[in-house]
């Protein structure tokens, strides 16, 4: 079987693409990513996901490629009103002119091992990220940290069709729904909307 060339790569090839044009839209960007387009909407979402105050916009917006990706969708879908809006070439192509070294250097240790069938791992993958996403409304302090962190290295195993990252990252995901649970009956009890345990 034939290997996807590494993500730096294909994000090179559109960036020369990107530079015979003055403006491009998300459509146009997304239509460039191909396949990995869910990927790279994930991995940016993410890292927003990260800054202060972000975290519930995030996590609803996380919602919608992640339906899209348990629904086996070729790419992320945007009302026109998003995907037709337009940005200036040169500046988007600032952005991942210096991204592009970044993810360069990641990939000596996130490469394709342990592949698994590719729509299997769509749905897998949307679904803990539709989890995730909602685990960061959870209005605690710093709470949006390792939700935010987990599906950016689920992105990036995503992308570069890691399944041992990807199952290292499923593993923090389970063990962040596990507290997130315990800390939601905790406050529930608490509270007295259900009885606490002795």
């Amino acid at each position: 079987m034939l290997l996807r060339p590494p993500t730096s790569m294909a994000l090179e090839a559109m960036l020369d693409a990107m530079l015979a044009k003055r403006r491009v839209t998300l459509n146009w960007l997304l239509e460039r990513l191909g396949d990995r387009s869910f990927g790279i909407v994930l991995l940016l979402l993410a890292i927003l996901g990260l800054l202060p105050g972000m975290s519930a916009v995030v996590g609803l917006l996380l919602m919608v490629p992640a339906m899209q990706m348990i629904l086996a969708r070729g790419r992320p879908i945007f009302p026109d009103r998003v995907g037709e809006r337009q940005f200036e070439a040169g500046r988007l192509a600032k952005v991942v002119r210096r991204a592009v070294p970044v993810i360069r250097r990641l990939e000596r240790y996130i490469r394709p091992r342990w592949r698994t069938p590719f729509e299997a791992t769509k749905r897998v993958v949307g679904g803990i990220v539709l989890l995730l996403g909602a685990s960061l409304l959870v209005p605690l302090p710093f709470s949006n940290v390792l939700p935010a962190l987990t599906i950016t290295l689920i992105a990036f195993a995503y992308l570069e069709e890691d399944g041992l990252l990807l199952c290292v990252a499923l593993l923090a995901a389970l063990v962040i729904f596990a507290a997130t649970g315990i800390l939601m009956w905790e406050t529930a009890s608490a509270t007295g909307w259900v009885p606490g345990i002795l």
